[in-house]
């Protein structure tokens, strides 16, 4: 029998790693991630989890950490923030660039200056280019369905790629949900044990990691990163449909989930929780006779373009959400990624709820009324004080 409890984000994320039974965990605490390493150290202390806890003096001795254990084969967790996460920064591409399949949780927050605590994606979204997989929830349940399916992802040998799991900081990461929380042993049956044949401590056997990337090959590990991103598309849709056939929850196919797409003209594309939002006032607007569509991104990196480009082919109004901002063109990072795609269509791009402002109803209300009446592909700032 499953567990219901009704826990935060964080403490969801740390039931995931337990559940996974990770070897290492390695991290150093930053709002609003700590609870999730302060749950996990109290597992550890209490004998429910047999790991390893490093503590450490920053994040980038963290991810270093984890990046170590991993090399000896080792399953491995951490999680960061913020601030946390640009510290990792040069050591999240050396993860990606030695094939390390590393899972971590980032309670995504905004980066100073000013100084600010709460939620927006531009702290995750300015790693996309590390060679990280990222996956994007929406609620706490999704938080913990998500961080055991990285495992099987970033372990598969198609893939080899370590796996970032973001959750909007505050919203959920200190809110409370009924989480559904399988047996370990179905968890670990699902995972099985992971046995590395490329990253692992033997001394029978002994191997180099992480060497010199001399011109010579350098340009050809990097294709190698790019084509493991690929691969890692049908991977993550097939880890999606078996953790469905074990636990009975999916999430879309994996990359994308399409909610009242059927006869929707217009289309709100997001990611995160604010697609809860949305879904909110698609459903009311339905009970109006109007037909609104969301089209929720879970995986940024590797990015869904042959599923977006199909889900979308009979919208024309298209409004793209974005919780951080590309400066000097004045877009999102995900208004810019669909604007690639959909060159023939409408889409506007509405940057929204950075630094923790409110999205409310009435805002996705508005944006859907603008969209609707543009006449080119406008960007609007939403919530903005005169």
């Amino acid at each position: 029998m499953c567990e219901v409890k009704v826990i935060t984000g964080t403490s969801a994320a740390a039931e995931a790693a337990k559940l996974a039974d990770v070897d290492v965990v390695a991290a150093y605490p930053i709002t609003p991630q700590t609870t999730c390493v302060e749950k996990l150290a109290e597992f550890v202390a209490n004998g429910e989890l047999d790991a390893e806890y490093i503590k450490v003096e920053s994040e980038h001795s963290a991810m270093s950490a984890c990046i170590g254990a991993a090399a000896t084969g080792a399953r491995t967790f951490t999680a960061t923030a913020s601030q946390g996460l640009a510290l990792m920064h040069e050591m999240l591409f050396i993860a990606s660039g030695m094939r390390l399949p590393i899972v971590m949780m980032v309670a995504n927050r905004a980066l100073s200056a000013p100084i600010n605590i709460w939620n927006d994606h531009q702290d995750s979204i300015a790693e996309r280019d590390t060679g990280w997989i990222q996956i994007y929830v929406e609620d706490n349940q999704e938080t913990l369905d998500s961080i055991i399916q990285a495992y099987k992802i970033a372990e598969n040998e198609d893939v080899l790629l370590p796996v970032m799991v973001c959750l909007d900081g505050f919203i959920l990461t200190h809110t409370v949900e009924p989480v559904t929380i399988p047996k370990a042993e179905r968890v670990r049956e699902f995972l099985g044990v992971y046995e590395p044949k490329h990253a692992y401590l033997d001394p029978d056997r002994p191997i180099t990691q992480g060497p010199v990337g001399v011109p010579d090959c350098y340009m050809e590990t990097r294709k190698q990163i790019e084509e493991a991103m690929e691969r890692a598309k049908k991977v993550i849709k097939d880890v999606n449909e078996e953790f469905a056939e074990w636990f009975k929850r999916k999430y879309g196919n994996g990359l994308v989930e399409a909610y009242n797409l059927e006869n929707a003209d217009t289309v709100l594309v997001a990611i995160g929780s604010v697609c809860g939002t949305i879904k909110y006032v698609i459903d009311e607007l339905k009970k109006e006779g109007k037909e609104v569509g969301l089209l929720r991104i879970r995986t940024f990196r590797p990015f869904p373009k042959k599923d977006v480009k199909e889900l979308l082919k009979d919208a024309n109004n298209i409004a793209v959400l974005d919780k951080n901002i590309s400066l000097g063109v004045n877009k999102g990072a995900l208004g810019i990624e669909m604007a690639s795609i959909l060159k023939n269509k409408k889409v506007c791009n509405y940057i929204v709820g950075l630094g923790g402002r409110d999205v409310k109803i009435e805002d996705i209300k508005a944006i859907i009324n603008h969209v609707e009446k543009s006449e080119d592909d406008a960007t609007l700032w939403v919530g903005l004080k005169e």
